[in-house]
């Protein structure tokens, strides 16, 4: 493809899908829009511990697509961001954007002053409310754009105080919503995904028996940033667990809840299993799974970690969890298909392995949804992607190979050739799109 971009192409999500889109997109000189709705990328790989089958920690993407920004004068970030409204046709694309205030400008040297003296506080939503943080706070992992936010809705009324102690002047209250248009050639939506919510699974029990947790809980307990500083521990007692159950396809193949597989939970609930044996050597842990699906290059993470012996997978559905109430302690019942039988057993700790719930809240119509709710590039409008989970599920890996796919078909509309993908009639074909109006735009480089 040959010729300059004469629009930018708009990226919705800042996660590690929407960072390779936007990354891409500019290196290969297009100029783009990225929208985060949070006051920080990163999105659920930011909370993650690590990945897997290397197991390191997610800092090693997200610092690399976090210098690649710095470094482009051909990408804006907005933080705080989404997007309310796509009219017009392929390549030449009309969209609204509402940014709410950070409350906090970019004078902001992240000196925690404000955070000091704070008297509010909020929920943690990158703990998943497993701990609390001021109302002047700093976003969890590795926050970009290095800067404070403010939670006015967590503030005292009238409270002014974070005002009063920052000495550079960096704080303003009295922000408000803007609201700005931009002419885009191409969309990629890459808004990721969202834990299925464990609570309508009432049979297991999150919810009213604390030692049940899900594993994206579990995740952040591991890492050291999380709220227990990277020790796995009971919520009910703080004490480490020393047998823990993971419950697979919690939720997930259940034409009651989600009617798919998430793809990634085996080898999550794996990964995480090895987390508590390396802190843990005496604990034992036992996985209760319908199938163990851990395709390609992670059968052998998968083979490796289950030659420990104290790790033991059972063949079977868990029908239900009970607590006894004075030690916290849980009954699983489940079945054992490959031993014929029903069994009743004890554990400290139960891990439940919540399916990927793509976020399309938000998103253009013209995007089209498949039976499952993801986005389906198919049956969605020229000049229309979708990456990430908000697709389908995946791990990290596969995830970057699906934005940069997508990165493509949309430097291939903002050059003047957009297309979408028919429905499935034997080999697929690009259809040509509208064709994008020439006018020449210059870098976008207003940072938020």
């Amino acid at each position: 493809m040959n010729g300059a971009c004469s629009k930018p192409a708009l990226v919705i999500g800042g996660g590690i899908a929407g960072l390779t889109a936007a990354v891409e997109l500019a290196d290969a000189g297009c100029a783009v829009i990225l929208v985060e709705k949070s006051p920080s990328l990163g999105g659920r790989v930011a909370r993650f511990h690590q990945y897997f089958p290397k197991l390191c920690p997610p800092a090693c993407g997200l610092e690399m697509h976090y210098r690649r920004l710095r470094e482009s004068a051909s990408i804006a970030v907005l933080t705080l961001a989404e997007v309310t409204e796509v009219s017009g046709p392929a390549g030449d694309y009309q969209a609204t954007v509402a940014l709410r205030p950070r409350f906090v400008t970019e004078d902001c040297t992240v000196c925690g002053d404000c955070a000091g003296v704070c008297p509010g506080e909020r929920e943690d939503d990158f703990n998943y409310a497993m701990a609390a943080t001021k109302a002047a706070y700093l976003p969890g992992g590795i926050p970009y754009p290095a800067r404070y936010a403010i939670d006015r809705s967590a503030c005292p009324s009238g409270c002014r105080r974070c005002v009063e102690a920052c000495k550079y002047g960096a704080i303003r209250l009295d922000g408000e919503t803007e609201i700005r248009k931009y002419n885009v050639s191409a969309i990629v939506a890459a808004t990721g995904w969202k834990p299925y919510d464990a609570a309508k699974l009432e049979n297991l029990g999150f919810g009213r028996y604390r030692n049940v947790v899900t594993n994206t809980m579990l995740e952040r307990m591991a890492a050291s940033g999380g709220p227990t500083a990277g020790r796995i521990l009971r919520p009910f007692d703080g004490k480490e667990p020393r047998t823990v159950a993971f419950v697979q396809c919690a939720g997930s193949r259940d034409e009651n809840h989600l009617n798919y597989c998430s793809a990634v939970c085996c080898a999550a609930s794996i990964k995480q299993a090895a987390y508590i044996r390396a802190l843990y050597p005496e604990t034992a842990i036992t996985i209760f799974y319908i199938d163990v699906r851990t395709p390609g290059r992670l059968e052998e993470f998968s083979a490796r970690v289950q030659r420990d012996a104290d790790i033991r997978l059972i063949k079977g559905k868990v029908a239900r969890v009970e607590e006894n109430p004075a030690t916290g302690d849980l009954l699983v019942t489940a079945e054992d298909v490959l031993a014929n039988r029903k069994s009743t057993q004890h554990f400290e700790l139960v891990v439940l392995a919540t399916g990927i719930v793509p976020q399309t809240e938000g998103l253009p119509e013209a995007l089209g949804r498949d039976e499952c709710g993801f986005l389906d590039a198919r049956n969605g409008r020229p000049g229309m992607y979708a990456a990430g989970c908000v697709h389908r599920p995946g791990e990290v890996s596969s995830t970057v190979q699906d934005a940069t796919a997508a990165a493509l078909k949309a430097l291939q509309c903002a050059r003047g050739a957009c297309f979408s993908l028919p429905a499935w009639r034997g080999p697929v074909e690009a259809r040509t799109g509208g064709q994008a109006k020439a006018s020449p735009t210059g870098r976008v480089s207003d940072a938020r």
